[in-house]
């Protein structure tokens, strides 16, 4: 098979990439990596040096695709499918990518600043940095929640960018997952939770979910 990816089923990056995977039913072998054992890690490394997943490779074009937005877009180009999840349109496709990086840099990124202060010691937590994350979810909440408000208004359907799922989505679905989770929606964001709601019902995150589930007791609870 062409495409492997290196992956590990509890990371929400990885989610991102496996939901687009799954959203076209792109054929591919899953290669879990575990951090702890050197010699995947070295294996890991030795495809990308920053040593994050996901990591996906192609071997019948020679390419190595790190950073799972890269992934999503390297697919969407090279091994497209019926599901296009990055738009044709090139002034939908920029809107589309901006809420991608919305996504990661404002959601994504400050839940697993809270998730990554659990796994600390007690004599190194960040309670500072971790209060400043939540306070950046809750911003962002705001944000997300009233743009489906207005997506809503205007008959734009149920997804991130509209009508249409697309890469804002797999970006999406980890971070209302698990950001939902460490910083719940609340009353506040309902249109926030009606659209985890949607995407958890989709068929690709179901996926995501259902392979997930028997490594959810490594998730870090709350101290």
């Amino acid at each position: 098979m062409s495409l492997t990816l290196l992956y590990h089923p509890l990371s929400s990056f990885c989610w991102k990439a496996l939901i687009a995977l799954y959203e076209n039913g792109t054929p591919f072998t899953p290669n879990m990596v575990n951090l702890g054992d050197p010699a995947e890690r070295a294996a890991l490394l030795a495809l990308s040096p920053i040593g994050r997943f996901p990591v996906l490779r192609d071997e019948t074009r020679g390419e190595t695709v790190p950073e799972s937005s890269i992934v999503i877009e390297y697919l969407d180009r090279h091994y497209p499918g019926a599901v296009r999840l990055i738009p044709e349109n090139p002034d939908l496709a920029l809107q589309t990518r901006l809420r991608d990086r919305f996504l990661d840099l404002y959601v994504h990124l400050p839940m697993q600043k809270v998730v990554g202060d659990r796994l600390r010691p007690a004599d190194s937590k960040d309670p500072h940095g971790v209060a400043e994350a939540r306070a950046q979810l809750r911003t962002s909440y705001a944000i997300l929640d009233q743009q489906l408000i207005l997506n809503q208004q205007r008959a734009h359907g149920g997804w991130m960018m509209g009508e249409h799922f697309s890469l804002a989505d797999c970006a999406a679905a980890p971070t209302m997952f698990y950001g939902n989770k460490v910083a719940p929606f609340g009353d506040d964001h309902r249109h926030l939770a009606a659209y985890l709601e949607r995407l958890m019902a989709r068929p690709s995150f179901a996926r995501v979910l259902r392979e997930a589930e028997p490594y959810f007791g490594m998730f870090p609870q709350e101290t």
